[in-house]
């Protein structure tokens, strides 16, 4: 197989060009569309730094050797540790730059003790090397944050992918410094593994840059759906988010798995509202919220049924043990009085629990035991809990 300088050549403005356009795109992910904003612009400069290293690359023997060989090898490691830190914050929302940060350092230390004079071959093994391990530690990295999700949508196996075939791809750069010493360096020499190299570079940046868009994309998905499942006033569920959860606990009823319900009525919420005023009544509700949080577990569904009516989910949970709970929230909730307008407003709120029972065909039979058992504790004088 003939390779030709021009279609080196033609390969490396096409990555660049590739690089140059990510840049761009990103940058308007990070400042126009605000998606991300910080991933975003580490993509930015991922890409800029790449770009930049290859056009320096390209320009070698062109411009004078003190602004082409040195700094292109370190903006190119620059790069993929810019890279890295993108993937770290998309995938576990962590930006990790210190590893890369001291990479880059000690790499570049290395290369400036090196003479840039003859086949270049150890330079060409400090970049290889030291760009490969930050893809592969990143690649790892990101299976393992992907993995640790519960959603279908994002796959663990697949979207790592393209980092470990960048990290693949830039090892052998580094091996066929061994096999061929002098050669492969300088991209723009006409040999196959440089045409194979350049095509891969090709192929896996516009891939990488597709498939951290997509992930940032999911990131912004989700989020959106997150926002329209919560209740804006309070942060927990709203009816319709935990109506849904409560179907989904009852079909696992139906498979063997039981589940108790609590449901919580702030006590003279009305009377609260027309003294102090509604925001007041918000910061009352707001209030009760975060004194009931530590008393939610992971598996647990809390949300907000409409003005100051609450409900918990409690998965695996008995009667006895709803109580137990309902009998721990009532007491925090009545120890913490509302501070407004340097006063202290005393509040409290009265609990109905059930739990699901052979012959409930639906959750609204248990939610009406719960209502019932709601309804029964105001009618008792209120902050207390029955079942």
């Amino acid at each position: 197989m003939t390779v030709t300088v021009a279609q080196t050549l033609t390969l490396l403005v096409g990555v660049i060009l590739v690089a140059a356009v990510g840049t761009v795109v990103w940058l308007a992910m990070a400042l126009v569309a605000r998606i991300a904003p910080r991933a975003s612009f580490a993509m930015a400069s991922a890409n800029a730094a790449a770009a930049a290293s290859l056009t320096l690359h390209a320009l070698r023997g062109v411009l004078p050797d003190a602004f082409t060989y040195w700094p292109g090898d370190v903006l190119a490691i620059a790069s993929f540790a810019l890279l890295a830190a993108a993937v770290s914050d998309i995938t576990s929302r962590q930006f990790t730059w210190r590893a890369g940060s001291s990479t880059v350092v000690t790499a570049a230390v290395l290369l400036f003790l090196l003479p840039y004079e003859g086949d270049l071959r150890w330079q060409a093994r400090i970049v290889g090397l030291a760009s490969a391990g930050l893809m592969l530690m990143s690649g790892l990295q990101a299976r393992r944050a992907l993995s640790g999700r519960r959603d279908g949508r994002l796959s663990p196996l697949l979207l790592p992918l393209p980092l470990l075939l960048i990290a693949l791809l830039l090892g052998a750069r580094a091996v066929e410094t061994v096999i061929n010493p002098g050669r492969t360096p300088d991209m723009r020499v006409p040999t196959e593994f440089n045409l194979l190299f350049l095509w891969g570079a090709l192929v896996l940046t516009l891939l990488q840059n597709a498939t951290l868009a997509f992930l940032v994309l999911m990131r912004l998905i989700l989020r959106i759906e997150k926002l329209l499942e919560r209740d804006p006033l309070t942060g927990t569920l709203n009816r319709r988010a935990f109506d849904r959860a409560l179907e989904e606990a009852h079909a696992g009823f139906v498979r063997g798995r039981g589940y108790a319900l609590v449901m919580i009525d702030m006590d003279r919420f009305k009377h609260l509202n027309d003294t102090l005023g509604h925001a007041a009544g918000d910061a009352a509700l707001r209030q009760m919220v975060a004194e009931l949080r530590p008393c939610v577990r992971e598996v647990d569904r809390f949300g907000r049924l409409g003005g100051e009516e609450f409900g918990l989910l409690l998965p695996d949970t008995d009667l006895a043990g709803a109580a137990l709970v309902a009998e721990r929230m009532r007491m925090l909730v009545d120890s913490a009085p509302l501070r407004w307008l340097e006063q202290d407003w005393p509040l409290s709120a009265s609990f109905g629990i059930a739990e699901a029972e052979r012959g409930d065909t639906s959750a609204s039979a248990v939610l009406a035991r719960a209502d019932a058992a709601l309804y029964r504790a105001k009618g008792q004088g209120r902050n207390v809990v029955q079942a």
